[in-house]
């Protein structure tokens, strides 16, 4: 039987908007497809495992406050987390996830976070508490190899800058930082996002991207994954689309 293996981190302590539920979908998805999924889970001084030995590693989203508690953790885990990303581990990101992977993530009250510092993006958020980038965000992608429009929910006071590679380009909402013209951070082994929702369940192609990237990074003939009855997900997303870009 065909296996991936995941490392969900902090999911105690990051789990803005059912970001978990990002890892249910995933379970479901290989389920269905008689692919073996097992998660296990990391926290704060839990033993460190070899993150290398993982085909996917997770970070959900958290407010300022987790983000604090989380960090000096995270930067002891730091060398092993570098080592599975170089290794072709995939990396899933969501909001507080994606910004401490960054150089450094400066809160509203200007103290400095630093972060793993694995790609050259750096973060720093609004004085102003009230101004957030908040509401429903499309984007449009191209890294599945088709052009395709995902949906989600952001949420965010925190602005991302020096984004080379970002995930997509927005077409409502407001993205990196307040207005931007792109979402995210795309990498073929990392996606990092501000999309809660959770993310994944509004758009499976995401999903099956992650799944097949997961399934053939260490072998040589690629497996197809079976295609899925996603007929309501894609209805439910076109709505949202229409509703928002009022086509």
């Amino acid at each position: 039987m065909n296996k991936i293996k995941i490392l969900h981190m902090y999911a105690d302590m990051l789990d803005l908007y059912g970001d978990s539920g990002n890892m249910e979908i995933i379970a479901y998805r290989c389920k269905m497809r008689g692919i073996e999924c097992e998660i296990d889970k990391y926290s704060i001084d839990s033993e460190q495992p070899d993150f290398s030995s993982y085909d996917l590693i997770y970070i959900g989203g958290g407010a300022d406050l987790e983000q604090q508690h989380i960090s000096e953790d995270l930067v002891k885990c730091r060398n092993g987390i570098e080592a599975a990303y170089k290794n072709g581990t995939f990396l899933f990101l969501i909001c507080g996830g994606y910004q401490l992977m960054g150089k450094h993530y400066r809160d509203a009250d200007g103290v400095d976070i630093p972060g793993l510092g694995l790609f050259d993006y750096y973060t720093i958020a609004e004085p102003n508490r009230k101004k957030r980038c908040i509401g429903n965000v499309v984007i449009r992608t191209e890294f599945t190899g088709k052009t395709v429009d995902i949906v989600g929910f952001e949420n965010h006071g925190g602005q991302t800058n020096g984004v080379k590679t970002p995930l997509g380009e927005v077409l409502y909402g407001h993205g990196n930082c307040t207005k931007s013209s792109h979402e995210g951070y795309f990498e073929k082994n990392v996606i990092a996002t501000y999309m809660h929702g959770p993310c994944l369940s509004k758009n499976p192609e995401v999903s099956d991207y992650i799944i097949g990237y997961c399934l053939n990074r260490k072998i040589d003939t690629a497996i197809e994954l079976t295609p899925l009855d996603d007929k309501l997900e894609n209805d439910c997303r076109q709505v949202m689309i229409e509703r928002l870009l009022k086509k």
